[in-house]
């Protein structure tokens, strides 16, 4: 691979560090279970968290995730398409949602701005205005971007407030 050992990493999967951490987790929820009647509902639970454990240690092996010397996955975010999965994919996502909240309630805002009492729409929420909102922001880049060429999306120098020094 690449140059994994001068970061001190290398697969999940071959981690020595990484398997006896499994068994570790495993053993504590193990012995946590034995302190109830089997099929009880907290033994039950205590099997499904094992199950949870066990299969998602697998996936990071099958992922070929890279572990340090604790034997935790560590995200590599060195730009490399071969890490997409592990950061760029979820950041563009988590870059996308906040946006969405951000225009949705840009939005909201902007509505009952114009209302007959903004201030307690602003804290008393109008469900079904926000909802229209909230299924309408998905296209948020769009509109963004057809606002910003219109020079819509910006407030005029103008109206904007600066407070002296």
């Amino acid at each position: 691979m690449f140059n994994l050992f001068v970061a001190g990493l290398e697969l999940c999967k071959d981690s020595k560090v990484f398997n006896q951490r499994l068994k570790n987790t495993v053993a504590k929820l193990e012995a946590r279970q034995q302190k109830y009647e089997i099929n009880s509902p907290p033994y039950v639970a205590l099997s499904q968290q094992i199950d949870n454990t066990k299969n998602r240690f697998d996936k990071y092996g099958k992922a070929n995730l890279l572990c340090g010397a604790d034997g935790l996955p560590h995200l590599i975010t060195d730009g490399r398409l071969s890490h997409a999965k592990e950061f760029i994919i979820p950041g563009v996502l988590f870059l996308y949602i906040t946006g969405w909240i951000g225009w949705v309630g840009r939005g909201y805002l902007q509505a009952v701005s114009t209302s007959s009492k903004p201030a307690e729409n602003e804290i008393i929420i109008d469900v079904p205005l926000a909802l229209k909102f909230v299924a309408s922001g998905f296209l948020w880049p769009i509109e963004a971007l057809q606002q910003l060429n219109n020079k819509t999306l910006l407030a005029p120098d103008n109206e904007v407030t600066v407070s002296p020094r």
